[in-house]
């Protein structure tokens, strides 16, 4: 096994790993998501008037839906279907008057979840000079052969790794790096659960380690579930399949970076 996989997994079944990864990623939640006042009134009239049709149209036109059906994402995407099923729109607004106003107010304006806006936050802990170099502009990153970490846009970082790296992949980059005179790049992801989004998001950080021909270092900075000891899809694969992949935490990085 990689040394820092098997390093990752000794820290999130040793130490105190989650308080030490809240400072990567300070998961906080943004405040509630706002309704314009105009379209509420709207909606409390609908409501109020039991008129069916125009409390559904209303709702639609929110970010967030108050309950969670299954008919309700093809509803919004062809609306003339609210005329031509009347069982289906009465059986979901159904359950909208039994919940009350207030309920659907509380349940409309849920702030998003956590887990949709990580993206940016390891960029943010790289600013802070973690890497004991501050992330650089490319004039200042090209001027020199010292160490450093590239700071720039997910497209002036794809853009760097094509002309100057062969890169030649289709998922973007989180981080590029030059330490020891080598250049190094790579995803960065936290993956809060096992299944689904979370499975596809661990591929692509796969996928990016496994790019043919790049002239840099390649890994895939992970942290979350994955590191969890047991039979779960993830950890079998970091253990066996991908075992000798630079696969690590971002707790890690730092050691690894200075070691290449």
């Amino acid at each position: 096994m990689n040394p820092w996989t098997e390093l990752s997994i000794q820290y999130a079944g040793q130490r105190s790993y989650l308080d030490d990864l809240f400072q990567v990623y300070p998961t906080i939640p943004e405040g509630i998501r706002e309704i314009n006042h105009d379209r509420w009134s709207r909606i409390e009239t609908a409501f109020h008037h039991r008129e069916n049709h125009n409390l559904l149209n209303e709702l639609l036109k929110l970010d967030l839906f108050p309950i969670k059906d299954s008919y309700i994402a093809y509803l919004k995407r062809d609306r003339t279907a609210i005329e031509r099923n009347p069982k289906t729109i009465n059986r979901i607004c159904g359950r909208l008057y039994e919940m009350g106003l207030d309920t659907i107010f509380a349940r409309c304006t849920e702030p998003k979840e956590t887990n949709r806006q990580i993206g940016p936050f390891f960029k943010r802990w790289l600013d802070k000079g973690v890497l004991g170099v501050p992330p650089v502009a490319i004039a200042e990153f090209t001027a020199t052969d010292e160490d450093a970490v590239l700071k720039g846009s997910d497209a002036q970082l794809m853009d760097f790794a094509r002309e100057r790296l062969n890169y030649r992949h289709s998922k973007g980059l989180d981080f590029i790096g030059r330490f020891n005179g080598k250049y190094v790049i790579g995803e960065a992801k936290f993956l809060t659960d096992f299944g689904g989004h979370q499975n596809a998001q661990f591929n692509d950080a796969i996928s990016t380690v496994e790019a043919a021909g790049v002239n840099a270092v390649k890994i895939a900075i992970l942290d979350g579930v994955l590191y969890i000891k047991g039979n779960n899809k993830m950890y079998r694969s970091i253990t066996t399949t991908y075992a000798e992949y630079n696969i690590l935490s971002a707790l890690v990085l730092r050691e690894f970076l200075y070691q290449i």
